[in-house]
């Protein structure tokens, strides 16, 4: 099992990029939550089996066809088990 904290910075807000990611990650069957930072920037964090967390990363790092991501931070944390869906935060 494996737990990713992705930060996607560009023209990520406003582009539909949380729908986007709630989608990609039913695909792939991995829970965790996305939002909209202050700063422009969308946050991740995303658990689930190893393959599931790696092509749910693959896919959303580039997001909707409006977004233009111009930089993805990645860092993997000790897997936790807290989330049991996927979830937009507000």
């Amino acid at each position: 099992m494996k737990r990713k904290h992705l930060i996607i910075r560009g023209i990520v807000q406003g582009v539909g990029f949380r729908i986007f990611a709630v989608e990609c990650a039913r695909k792939h069957n991995v829970a965790g939550f996305v939002r909209n930072l202050p700063t422009g920037d969308v946050e991740i964090v995303v658990e689930g089996g190893d393959k599931n967390v790696e092509d749910f990363v693959r896919e959303v790092k580039y997001g909707p066809p409006s977004a233009i991501v111009e930089d993805v931070k990645i860092w993997e944390e000790p897997y936790k088990g807290t989330f049991k869906s996927f979830t937009i935060k507000f």
